[in-house]
C-alpha cells in the first residue's frame, strides 16, 4: 500500500491510499471548493473519506455523481443538516454511508435515498433524530445505526417486515416503546439486536421478539425490565451473546430460560436479582461458554446432588458482591476444573482462604481480584513463574506475615500489584524491583516496616501511581524516585520518615498528586515544586516544615488541593494564590499573620478555605462574598476584628461557618438566614480530570459491537482497575461541637453543616432570622456579649444537635416550643440573666442536667434546685413593696436612721443633764449602781465555788 500527499493548490491538501482494488480519498485539510472541482477527474473513486472536517456547505454535493463506483462515503464529525439526505440520493452504487456525528434532527425520511437501492450499512448515529420514516425503500440494508438520538415513543413499524436483509440494528441510546419488541420478530434476518438503555421497563413480552431465530447478539442492559426471564427466550436458539445487565430480573438461574440456551459464549447477566446457584449446575450442558458476568446478584447456596464436570472453559469470570457468606469452600469444586481462565473477580464475598490453587492451575491468568473477601494467613504464591500475569489486587482483607521474597520472580510481567488495607508487616521486598512493567503499586494501610528499597526505584521505570501511605516505614527519602519519568502519583503520608528536601532535585514531569504529610520532615518547603506544572494535589500535613509559603508554588496553574496545616510556617499568605483554581486550601495550625489582602481574591473555584489556628490580623475582605461556590470556612482562633461582614451572606454553597475564637464585635449579620446551609458532595471528595486518591472502576470495558460479535469484548484496563481519570479527595475538617472539637472526613463531612461565632465580642440580639437556618446542625453563640431574649423562632432549627448559647447577656424566659427540637443533644444557656422556669423536662429536655442553666440566679424548676413556688412568694412580696413605695406608704429607711439616731443622742444627754443639774438624784443614781454591781458580784462568787466544788468531788 502507498500513501502519496497530493497538493492541487496552496489551500488544499489530499491524503490518496492506493490499494489493488480500491482508491480510497482522505481529505484532512482543505477548501470544499475546489474538491468538488478537481473530484471529476475521479471517476474510479470507490472510498471517500470526509470525516472530521466540520462541512457545513452541502453546495456542490450533486457533482459527486460523477463518482460511478462509490462504494463508502463517510462524514463522520461534520456539521450536515438534514439538507445532506436528498443530496446524496443519487449515488447508485454506495453500499457504506456514515453520517454519525452530524446536525441531523427531527423526523428523516430514509426514501429520499431513493436510488440508494444497493445500501447495506447506514450509519446515523449521533445526532438529534425523533423519527425514520420509509425504511421500505431500502430493502437490502444489512445494518442500521440509530444509537445516540432522541427517538422517542415507538420506531416506526410501517416497512420493517421489508427489511428482510436487516442482520443488524443498534438502537441504543434512544426512547422507544416497549410495543417495539412486539414487532421486531418480523425482520427474521436480525443478528444483532442493541436496546441499551431505551427507557424500557416492565416485563418482557413472551411473544414477538423470540421469533428472532437467527439472532446471535442481543443487549437489552441498562433498562428497568423486572420479573422473571419468559419462557419464550429458549426459542433464541443461536444466540451467543446475551447482555441483561443493570436491570431488575429477578428468579433463579436453575430453572431459567438461560440453562437450556447452549449456544452462549457471553452472558452478561451484573445488577440484577437473580439468583446463581453457588454449584453452576445450571450450566452443565453448556459446551461453549466462554464469559460469565454475574456482579451484584445473589449466589444460592444450593446443595450439589452428584459432582458434574464442566464441558467449558471460561475465560472471564466475575462474581463479585454476591452476597455469599462461604464462597471459598462450596465454589472451589466448579473452579478446580478451569484451566483457561484469563480474568476472575470474586471481590467483595467470603471467601477466607487464599485460594492459591487458582494461580497454579490457569497458567495464562491475567487478572485476579479478591478485594474485601476476609482472606487470612499468609501472602501465598504459587510456585512457578506466571509471566502472563498482569494485575493483582487482593486489597482490603486480613492477610498478614511478610511479602514473599521471591515475588518479583513469580509475576516479572505484572503490571498492577494492590495489596492495601491488610495487615502485611516487614519489609518491602526487593525483588519488587524486577517488575520492569510495573505501573502501579499500591502497599498502603499495612504494617510494612523499614527503608524504601532503592532497588524498587530504578527497577520500575514505568512506575506511575506509587502508594505506601499508613504504614511504618522509616528513614530518610531517596529522591532516586524523581527519575521515574511517568510517576504521576506518589502518596507516602502517615509514616516515620525524616530529613529534609533537598534545594533542587530532577522531578518527574508528569506527576499529578504529591503527599508526605503527618512524618517528620522539616527545613523549608521547596521551591522547586512550583516548577511541576502538572501538580494538582499537594498534602504535606502534619510534619516540621518551617519558613514563609513559597511564591513558586503561584505558578501551579492546575493545582487544585493543597494541605499545608500542621506545620510551622511563617510570614504572609501569598498574595499570588489569587490567580489559581484552587478548590481544597488548608493551612491552619501555623504560624502565618498579617492580614489576608488579596489571598484568594480570584479563586472562583474555591470550596474549602481553612486558616484557622494562625496569628492573621485585620478584616475579613468584602471580596469574601464573590467566593460563591465556598462550601467550609474556618478562621478560627486568629486576631481578626471588626465586624462581620454582611458578604458572606452571598455564599449560597456556604455550609461550615467557624470564626470563633476572635476580636469580631458589632452585631450579628441578620441576613444570616439567606444561606441556605444545604448538603453538598464538594465537601468530602473532589471529582477532576486526574486521580488523586484512586477509585476503582470496572473490570471489563467493551466496544462498539457493531464492528464485530464478541471478537473484542475483553479490553482490558491497562491501570488493573485504578481509574486515573477521577480525582477522589477525602480531606478532614476538625469543628468544634457538643463540648469537643471533632474530625469530620468522608461521607459524614458532606452532610455536616453548622455556625460557630463563640469567644468574641459580638454585641446585640440575636436576629430573629436565625431561626431559618432549618438545616444547621450546629450553632454555637457563646461568650460573647449578646443581651435581649432567646427568639422564639429557634423552635424551627429542626436539625440541630448543638445550640449553645452560654456566657452572653441574654435575659427574659426560655422560650417553651425549643422542647420541640427532637434532634437536640447539647444544649447550654448558662451564666446568663435568663429567669422564670426552665422548660418542661420532656424529650431531649428530659436528658440535660443544670451545668445547662447555672449561673442564672432567676430561673427556676428542673434540673435547678431552686423551687419556683419559693421564687414566686418571694417575687410577690417584692411586688407589694414596689407598690408601698410608689404608693408613699413605706418608711424611707434612710430617714428612719437618721431620726433614731438623733432620738438616742437627745435621751443621751437629757439623763447627763437631769443628774448634773439636781445632786439628790445624782446621789441616789450612783448608789443604785453600786448596789447593783455588788450583788452581780456575790451571785457570780457563788456560782462559781458551787461548780468548782462539785468538779472537785
Amino acid at each position: 500500500m502507498e500513501v502519496a500527499d497530493v497538493t492541487f493548490c496552496p489551500q488544499m491538501k489530499f491524503n490518496m491510499i492506493h490499494t489493488t482494488n480500491m482508491i480510497r480519498f482522505t481529505l484532512n485539510s482543505f477548501s470544499f471548493f475546489f474538491f468538488i472541482v478537481a473530484i471529476r477527474n475521479m471517476n474510479n473513486l470507490e472510498e471517500l473519506d470526509l470525516s472530521y472536517n466540520s462541512i457545513e456547505d452541502i453546495k456542490g454535493f450533486e457533482r459527486l455523481s460523477v463518482l460511478r463506483k462509490l462504494k463508502l462515503l463517510d462524514l463522520t464529525y461534520n456539521s450536515f443538516n438534514n439538507g445532506i439526505v436528498p443530496s446524496l440520493g443519487f449515488l447508485s452504487s454506495l453500499k457504506t454511508l456514515s453520517i454519525q456525528y452530524n446536525n441531523l434532527n427531527g423526523s428523516i425520511d430514509i426514501g429520499e435515498f431513493h436510488n440508494m437501492s444497493n445500501l447495506e450499512e447506514l450509519d446515523l448515529s449521533h445526532n438529534d433524530i425523533d423519527n425514520i420514516k420509509g425504511l421500505k425503500s431500502l430493502s437490502k440494508l444489512k445494518m442500521l445505526n440509530l444509537r445516540w438520538n432522541e427517538l422517542k415513543g415507538l420506531v416506526t413499524s410501517n416497512g420493517l417486515d421489508g427489511l428482510k436483509h436487516l442482520q443488524e440494528l443498534y438502537l441504543d441510546y434512544s426512547s422507544i416503546d416497549k410495543i417495539f419488541l412486539h414487532n421486531v420478530g418480523v425482520m427474521s434476518s436480525l443478528r444483532v439486536l442493541t436496546l441499551r438503555n431505551n427507557g424500557l421497563n416492565g416485563s418482557l413480552p413472551n411473544q414477538g421478539w423470540c421469533e428472532l431465530s437467527n439472532l446471535q447478539e442481543l443487549d437489552l442492559s441498562e433498562n428497568g425490565f423486572n420479573g422473571m426471564l419468559p419462557s419464550c427466550l429458549e426459542d433464541l436458539t443461536s444466540i451467543r451473546i446475551l447482555d441483561l445487565s443493570f436491570n431488575q430480573f429477578t428468579g433463579s438461574l436453575t430453572s431459567s430460560p438461560l440453562s437450556n440456551l447452549t449456544t452462549l459464549e457471553y452472558l452478561f447477566l451484573s445488577y440484577n436479582h437473580f439468583e446463581i446457584p453457588i454449584s453452576f449446575v445450571s450450566f452443565c450442558n453448556h459446551s461453549k461458554l466462554k464469559v460469565f458476568l454475574g456482579d451484584n446478584n445473589r449466589l444460592s447456596d444450593q446443595i450439589e446432588l452428584q459432582t458434574w464436570i464442566p464441558k467449558f472453559q471460561l475465560k472471564v469470570l466475575s462474581l463479585s458482591n454476591c452476597g455469599s457468606n462461604n464462597l471459598g469452600m462450596k465454589f472451589s469444586h466448579f473452579l478446580f476444573y478451569q484451566y483457561d481462565l484469563r480474568r476472575v473477580d470474586l471481590s467483595h464475598n467470603l471467601v477466607k482462604t487464599f485460594p492459591v490453587w487458582l494461580l497454579e492451575n490457569n497458567t495464562r491468568l491475567e487478572v485476579f481480584r479478591l478485594i474485601n473477601c476476609s482472606l487470612m494467613g499468609p501472602f501465598l504464591l504459587p510456585s512457578y513463574p506466571k509471566p502472563h500475569a498482569i494485575s493483582i489486587d487482593i486489597s482490603d482483607n486480613h492477610i498478614e506475615g511478610p511479602i514473599p521474597t521471591n515475588i518479583g520472580s513469580i509475576f516479572p510481567n505484572l503490571r498492577n500489584l494492590n495489596s492495601s488495607r491488610n495487615l502485611i508487616q516487614g519489609h518491602i521486598p526487593t525483588s519488587l524491583g524486577d517488575m520492569h512493567s510495573l505501573e502501579i503499586l499500591d502497599l498502603s494501610n499495612n504494617n510494612l516496616s523499614g527503608q524504601i528499597p532503592k532497588h524498587l526505584t530504578i527497577g520500575c521505570p514505568l512506575l506511575f501511581f506509587f502508594a505506601l501511605s499508613n504504614n511504618n516505614l522509616s528513614g530518610q527519602i531517596s529522591f532516586s524516585f524523581v527519575n521515574l519519568t511517568w510517576l504521576g502519583y506518589l502518596y507516602l503520608d502517615n509514616n516515620y520518615f525524616t530529613g529534609k528536601f533537598p534545594d533542587s532535585v530532577s522531578i518527574p514531569p508528569f506527576l499529578r498528586a504529591f503527599g508526605i504529610g503527618n512524618n517528620h520532615m522539616f527545613g523549608k518547603l521547596p521551591r522547586w515544586m512550583g516548577s511541576v506544572l502538572t501538580l494538582m494535589g499537594i498534602s504535606m500535613f502534619s510534619n516540621h516544615f518551617e519558613g514563609p509559603i513559597p511564591i513558586e508554588f503561584c505558578t501551579l496553574g492546575f493545582l487544585q488541593f493543597l494541605d499545608l496545616s500542621e506545620n510551622n510556617l511563617f510570614g504572609s499568605i501569598p498574595s499570588c494564590f489569587n490567580q489559581l483554581k484552587i478548590k481544597h486550601v488548608h493551612l491552619n495550625q501555623n504560624q502565618l499573620s498579617g492580614p489576608m489582602t488579596r489571598a484568594f481574591y480570584n479563586s472562583s473555584s474555591l470550596v474549602t478555605l481553612d486558616l484557622s489556628d494562625n496569628h492573621l490580623t485585620g478584616t475579613i475582605p468584602s471580596w469574601i462574598g464573590s467566593l460563591h461556590v465556598l462550601s467550609i470556612l474556618l478562621l478560627k482562633s486568629n486576631s481578626l476584628e471588626g465586624e462581620i461582614p454582611v458578604q458572606l451572606c452571598q455564599l449560597k454553597q456556604l455550609s461550615i461557618l467557624d470564626l470563633s475564637e476572635n476580636n469580631f464585635s458589632g452585631p450579628i449579620p441578620p441576613c444570616f438566614h439567606e444561606i441556605p446551609f444545604e448538603t453538598t458532595h464538594e465537601k468530602s471528595s473532589l471529582q477532576t480530570s486526574t486521580g488523586f486518591i484512586f477509585s476503582t472502576f470496572a473490570l471489563w470495558s467493551f466496544v462498539d459491537r457493531s464492528k464485530s460479535l464478541g471478537n473484542h469484548y475483553l479490553v482490558d484496563d491497562s491501570y488493573g482497575g485504578i481509574s486515573i481519570n477521577s480525582l477522589d479527595v477525602q480531606q478532614k475538617v476538625e469543628f468544634t461541637t457538643k463540648h469537643g472539637s471533632y474530625a469530620y472526613k468522608g461521607n459524614i463531612l458532606d452532610y455536616m453543616s453548622g455556625v460557630d461565632l463563640s469567644c468574641n465580642h459580638l454585641t446585640g440580639e440575636i436576629p430573629l432570622e436565625m431561626g431559618n437556618l432549618s438545616n444547621i446542625h450546629i450553632l454555637n453563640l457563646s461568650h460573647n456579649n449578646l443581651y435581649g431574649s432567646i427568639p422564639s423562632t429557634f423552635s424551627q432549627l429542626k436539625q440541630i444537635e448543638s445550640l449553645d448559647l452560654s456566657y452572653n447577656r441574654l435575659n427574659g424566659k426560655i422560650p417553651s416550643q425549643l422542647i420541640e427540637l427532637n434532634m437536640l443533644e447539647v444544649f447550654s444557656v448558662a451564666y446568663n440573666n435568663l429567669s422564670g422556669a426552665t422548660p418542661d423536662r420532656k424529650a431531649q429536655f428530659a436528658t440535660f442536667e443544670k451545668s445547662s442553666y447555672e449561673g442564672n440566679p432567676h430561673l427556676c424548676g428542673l434540673p435547678l434546685q431552686t423551687n419556683c413556688t419559693k421564687i414566686v412568694s418571694t417575687s410577690t412580696m417584692s411586688k407589694g413593696l414596689e407598690r408601698n413605695i410608689e404608693d408613699g406608704s413605706f418608711i424611707d429607711m434612710e430617714v428612719f436612721y437618721v431620726s433614731f439616731l438623733v432620738s438616742y443622742i437627745v435621751m443621751l444627754l437629757g439623763i447627763v443633764a437631769i443628774l448634773f443639774i439636781n445632786p439628790h438624784w445624782r446621789q441616789a443614781w450612783f448608789h443604785l449602781v453600786e448596789m447593783c454591781m455588788t450583788s452581780w458580784y456575790y451571785f457570780f462568787l457563788d456560782n462559781f465555788m458551787k461548780f468548782f466544788c462539785n468538779r472537785s468531788m
